[in-house]
């Protein structure tokens, strides 16, 4: 499969597109958004299982309002329904993809223990005062045990970025969605940079009012994700939905 190399500029074009077809139906998608929190919020009630429940079927979400994204694009209704789409069309492949994506969250966790998470539990359960030089030592261990997990995250969310849409969209098994995702991400790096600066940016924007404005930044974000997808896999995406070049188009 081959797999577009984009411009930088395309990192901010996906959240311009993403806005986009978040203002087709904007109600729909603050719904939909609205209904996913209230699984993930509810879930969360269920003592640890409910968080590695959400994790695994992440995916499975994700993938139905991808395919809403595609029904837009099609001139079709976004519909509630939408949220639960990807249990109809290979929910075993996008499973999978969120268990791989959980043993790897476990695993990270268990090296930022390893690293430094450990000497601050420490402190944390035995209640022990600490000098100002073991203060400094155990801010530099959390400093060091933040910075691993962030360096071994980010090849995680590489592979599981467009894994969902490679899944319902090109049928493949979950690894090797996983395995193209990440190397699509990795070939447009630069693209993907400037992405997450700019939604760092619009998120902490959006939080101030109240958080109101995440109602609008959060489809939009869903939204951009299919706009990349449509970017970078571009003639894959057109085969597949029918659609005319003339739609909704990052770029």
């Amino acid at each position: 499969m081959e797999v577009r190399q984009v411009d930088a500029k395309q990192g901010w074009q996906w959240i311009v597109t993403g806005f986009l077809i978040f203002r087709q139906v904007p109600l729909t998608w603050i719904v939909l958004c609205t209904t996913l929190l209230l699984i993930a919020a509810t879930l969360s009630l269920i003592p640890v299982a409910g968080q590695f429940i959400f994790t695994l079927l992440s995916p499975v979400f994700l993938a139905g309002l991808m395919i809403g994204c595609k029904a837009l694009e099609q001139g079709d209704k976004l519909e509630i329904t939408h949220l639960l789409a990807g249990f109809r069309h290979t929910s075993g492949p996008l499973i999978t993809i969120g268990g791989i994506y959980l043993v790897g969250q476990v695993l990270i966790l268990g090296v930022f223990m390893l690293v430094g998470g450990n000497v601050l539990m420490d402190l944390l359960i035995d209640g022990k005062r600490v000098d100002e030089n073991e203060l400094k030592n155990v801010s530099g261990d959390m400093l060091s045990a933040s910075l691993v997990a962030l360096m071994l995250s980010i090849p995680l969310m590489m592979a599981a970025w467009f894994a969902p849409l490679l899944v319902i969209f090109k049928d493949m098994p979950a690894l090797d969605a996983m395995r193209i995702s990440f190397f699509a991400c990795l070939k447009n790096i630069v693209a993907f940079q400037i992405y997450a600066v700019i939604l760092i940016v619009l998120t902490i924007v959006a939080a101030m009012p109240y958080g109101l404005g995440l109602f609008v930044l959060v489809p939009t974000m869903f939204a951009s994700i299919y706009a990349s997808y449509r970017d970078i896999f571009t003639d894959d995406v057109v085969e597949s939905t029918g659609a005319d070049s003339s739609d909704v188009r990052p770029g």
